[in-house]
């Protein structure tokens, strides 16, 4: 089964998306996921250059080899361009061994460990009051797991928190929009805002919240501290995830779960967090770590060590990630939960899914391969438009982690 094409397709129904299309000589098609928001050209360019030439003429079905040609051959590794690039084409084609088998993806690696996959939402507000009744939206939906953000009373725009009804989308303007952050506000408010949510819905709801690498490692353990009674699913991201070692101060003054991995490439950059047992729940996405094949080194890893998995599962990722990552999911012995933002539309137009939820569990249906595929005529009629994603600023005009 030999590759006989390699498309990259840019398009944008409701945020940008980069997707590869690969085409075999017996006219299976696998679909890949490329999309690095913010740096959306960057990876396509990644491809189109110097990986797609590179496709041509080599044996679909040899996966493992074609990882390793990618990763190992282009002597400048890891990263998240090159990661991504190299997750596109495994993931297409993982789509297509399914589809030459006639099988969705889950059972092509063990079959179903589980009957459906848990997901969470995403409830935020401008007002305590908003995030809270956004919040009921997804216990009276359904769901089993609910992220809450809520803006800072004082402060101006505030991570996680979308506008009215819409998803939220950080990415904005083609330069890129320049927010106000302030700690001390936050760490005396985000408590108060987590009990509020206890308060009013009681412990049946798993809670987590995202911190977004804003603290540094004192604060976040003074944090985790202050929510313990608040029995939080995890804590995401406390501090910039490059200082690995910065967890273990975390760890040894709270009790509360901890969460991170969704800006991770590999698993070098993971290795340590897990084997040392400095976090509960590892983030990788499987289009930001070098796809299907990688990601479950990085979970086979996280297993031995008692990490479960929590996959990065935003907007920003197209439709066809997020069916790989529920593929995924359903296999894997260690899954703990997998976010879930969904899409804004037209993506619907662009992307024909088959995973369904019921329950607060979703299911990514028994279509052979992903179960995903792209309508290239509706993709053409939305052209790309760049926007780029937020820089944060503290009072003194300092950057800071955003």
């Amino acid at each position: 089964m030999k590759i006989v094409a390699a498309d990259v397709l840019v398009t944008a129904p409701g945020r940008n998306y980069v997707t590869l299309k690969i085409t075999t000589d017996d006219g299976l098609v696998g679909w890949g996921d490329a999309t690095l928001n913010g740096r959306e050209l960057a990876v396509a360019s990644y491809l189109r250059d110097h990986v797609c030439p590179q496709l041509i003429g080599r044996d679909a079905q040899r996966i493992e080899d074609t990882w390793q040609y990618f990763y190992k051959g282009a002597y400048w590794r890891r990263g998240p361009v090159t990661m991504t690039a190299i997750a596109a084409v495994d993931i297409a084609l993982w789509d297509i061994k399914g589809k030459a088998a006639g099988m969705p993806l889950y059972q092509l690696l063990g079959g179903a460990a589980r009957d459906g996959v848990m997901v969470y939402g995403h409830a935020s507000g401008a007002s305590l009051e908003e995030m809270l009744d956004d919040f009921a939206g997804y216990v009276d939906r359904g769901y089993r797991a609910v992220r809450a953000q809520c803006a800072v009373p004082g402060m101006g725009k505030v991570y996680g928190v979308h506008p009215g009804s819409s998803l939220y989308e950080p990415a904005s303007a083609h330069l890129p929009a320049e927010e106000s952050w302030e700690t001390g506000p936050y760490l005396r408010f985000a408590p108060r805002m987590l009990g509020a949510v206890r308060e009013r819905f009681g412990f049946d709801v798993h809670l987590l919240h995202d911190v977004h690498h804003r603290l540094s490692p004192i604060e976040a353990a003074r944090l985790g501290r202050d929510v313990e009674e608040h029995r939080l699913f995890w804590m995401e991201d406390p501090t910039p995830a490059e200082d690995q070692e910065a967890f273990r101060l975390i760890r040894q003054n709270t009790t509360t779960p901890l969460a991170v991995g969704e800006v991770f490439n590999s698993i070098w950059d993971c290795q340590h967090l897990i084997t040392e047992r400095l976090i509960d729940y590892i983030r990788t996405s499987v289009s930001h770590a070098g796809g299907v094949t990688h990601l479950r080194r990085i979970f086979a890893l996280a297993e031995l060590y008692g990490v479960r998995t929590g996959s990065h599962g935003a907007g920003d990722l197209s439709p066809v990630s997020f069916a790989a990552a529920l593929h995924i999911d359903m296999s894997v012995p260690n899954f703990g939960v997998q976010e879930y933002m969904g899409h804004v539309e037209p993506a619907d137009e662009v992307f024909r899914t088959n995973w369904t939820f019921q329950n607060g569990l979703m299911h990514p249906g028994d279509a052979p391969g992903l179960g995903v595929e792209v309508d290239e005529q509706a993709a053409a009629r939305f052209p790309y438009d760049p926007k780029s994603l937020p820089v944060n600023r503290r009072a003194d005009g300092s950057v800071h982690d955003w």
